[in-house]
């Protein structure tokens, strides 16, 4: 099975996530998608054979909206998702204007900030098509996810390095899922 395959059926067969996808496919948004460790942990967990981990602690949704950057539309947004589901933590935010907070060049799209997170595994995300078919985004591919590699991306390999570091140490992946590689 190709990882894309993968990664679709992974998210199909498993009823919570597929749950969190229809809440945020719900909003309605432009260029919306559930990323990062809602992703990761769930093919990591697949690829060393555990049972599914609990959900990260914060549901990570990335939309992109150069007209509506304001944080307010975000709280808004995390209200509704509260208001579909209070059992998460949603983190809702418009990746039009994280870049200020990041100190990068402006982003495109929601995908294009992905190319500025900490590394490339984290680096994807899924949503629902109207369809209920799974779309994946992954600016670097999913090798690294499923090669189970941890490679900082961008300027955490050189100047945001101990960053990507004490990121990596802090969450205990390696504690978690010792058949990762990191690379760097």
């Amino acid at each position: 099975m190709n990882p894309l395959s993968h990664i679709q059926a992974l998210m199909s067969a498993d009823a919570r996530r597929w749950e969190i996808l229809q809440h945020v496919r719900d909003l309605r948004l432009p260029d919306c998608w559930v990323a990062a460790g809602f992703i990761r942990c769930a093919v990591w967990d697949h690829l060393h054979g555990h049972a599914p981990s609990p959900l990260p602690t914060d549901i990570d949704v990335i939309w992109f909206d150069p007209d509506n950057p304001l944080p307010e539309r975000d709280f808004e947004l995390e209200a509704r998702l509260l208001n579909a589901d209070n059992t998460l933590n949603w983190s809702v935010k418009n990746q039009a204007r994280m870049h200020l907070r990041n100190g990068d060049r402006p982003y495109e799209s929601a995908t294009g900030a992905m190319a500025y997170w900490p590394d490339t595994a984290t680096a994807v995300a899924v949503r629902l098509s109207a369809s209920g078919e799974v779309e994946v985004a992954a600016p670097f591919g999913l090798d690294d996810l499923f090669d189970l590699v941890v490679r900082p991306a961008g300027r955490f390999r050189d100047e945001k390095r101990q960053l990507f570091l004490k990121r990596l140490y802090s969450k205990q992946w390696l504690t978690k899922w010792p058949g990762l590689t990191v690379l760097d």
